[in-house]
């Protein structure tokens, strides 16, 4: 199961003058219904194909675009890939694929550019974050929603542990975990303390944790720069306070959970880490919507998709709302910048809402997906505006 980065859909959000295909569907898991996956992805291809067949410019195109697709259904290994639901993208230059880890409605989009609405809440501020393990022995990033959590392959720049970093036989013997009497206990040894030996070993293994720390921090600059989510550390109290001083990552949540996280299944990281990340992520959702309704009756913001649309192109939304699993579609040329809003999709259309979504994301803005839209006037889509 894979949840795609924030650099990895932004990638995907360029425009491609060739045909794209945007794939998803839910995935089951348990009993016969199980046995209906590849059923359902080579129905999803077969009705691909026929849609590739009556446009004259892509027919040819077809075989070349779809072997690859229609080879999955066939692939054991990758039906055996945990997740709730399934995303392929895939068009002349490019295949990827993601394993979800909630489940997503049954749709394809063709079109110059992949549709990446239903992707659109993993990578806001209302349900992701991120947890950095670490210890002496090894470093574990975990992506995490309310419902699920998962390892994250790291950067090829941060060390797999202190000691492939350093090099340094002896500090095994100069950092100690010992047991602490402490009542905040996790896992089943309970918490730990860091103990130092000595001043001089004091010195020298602070700045060696100081080095790695540093070093961390490096490798996961270029995986979570563009992200806003928040990162949890779990790891002993004292690495913890080390780690801090070199962060650069602004999204850092203030409490961290203490103790030696290598004893910690993912899961029970995760037990213990969501009660810390939930505040934050409701707050920041919360301010979002106060200062939409606080603006609502401004220049400031504005509740009509024709507005937001453009001003999405011309990166002049600061946040922007959008319903979940509803469509608004349209045509918009980002040249002319007029707008057409239709009632039912027809050809040549695209969501507008998708549309709007992507480029406030492109320009740095952020992206709040609603289950419930009363905050926002029962409204489609609502957005505070930057001037």
């Amino acid at each position: 199961m894979q949840i795609p980065s924030r650099f990895e859909v932004k990638t995907l959000m360029e425009e491609y003058h060739d045909p794209c295909i945007s794939l998803f569907m839910p995935i089951e898991h348990v009993g016969p219904e199980v046995q209906q996956n590849p059923v359902r992805l080579r129905n999803q291809l077969r009705a691909i194909e026929t849609q590739l067949e009556q446009q004259p410019q892509f027919s040819l195109k077809r075989t070349e675009l779809l072997k690859p697709l229609f080879n999955l259904i066939d692939d054991e290994a990758f039906w055996l890939e945990k997740g709730q639901g399934m995303a392929i993208f895939r068009n002349l230059e490019q295949l990827h694929f993601y394993h979800l880890p909630e489940r997503v409605k049954e749709q394809v989009v063709i079109a110059p550019h992949f549709y990446l609405k239903p992707l659109l809440p993993f990578l806001t501020n209302d349900g992701r974050f991120y947890i950095l393990a670490f210890s002496q022995k090894e470093i574990r990033l975990l992506a995490g929603t309310r419902y699920t959590i998962q390892e994250v392959l790291l950067p090829e720049q941060v060390p797999e542990s202190l000691a492939a970093t350093l090099q340094y036989d002896h500090l095994e013997k100069e950092l100690q975990y010992h047991s602490s009497a402490s009542s905040a206990q996790i896992g089943k040894s309970g918490r730990h303390a860091l103990v130092f030996h000595g001043k001089g070993a004091c010195d020298e293994a602070t700045e060696h944790l100081s080095r790695y720390f540093h070093q961390i921090n490096r490798g996961l600059h270029e995986f979570l720069h563009d992200e806003t989510v928040p990162l949890v550390l779990a790891g002993v109290a004292y690495t913890m306070d080390q780690y801090r001083k070199v962060n650069t990552y602004p999204h850092l949540v203030g409490t961290g959970l203490a103790g030696n996280p290598d004893e910690l299944s993912i899961q029970t990281l995760h037990r213990h880490v969501w009660p810390l990340v939930e505040p934050s992520l409701l707050k920041a959702q919360q301010e979002a919507l106060a200062q939409y309704q606080e603006y609502a009756m401004t220049e400031s913001a504005s509740n009509n998709i024709s507005l937001i649309v453009p001003a999405a192109h011309a990166g002049r939304i600061a946040t922007l709302f959008i319903a979940r699993d509803r469509e608004q579609w349209g045509r918009f040329d980002p040249e002319t910048g007029t707008i057409e809003v239709h009632e039912s999709a027809m050809s040549g259309d695209d969501d507008l809402l998708e549309r709007a979504a992507t480029q406030t994301i492109l320009h740095g803005g952020s992206v709040y997906v609603l289950d419930d839209t009363t905050a926002i006037g029962d409204q489609l889509a609502a957005a505070v505006f930057r001037y």
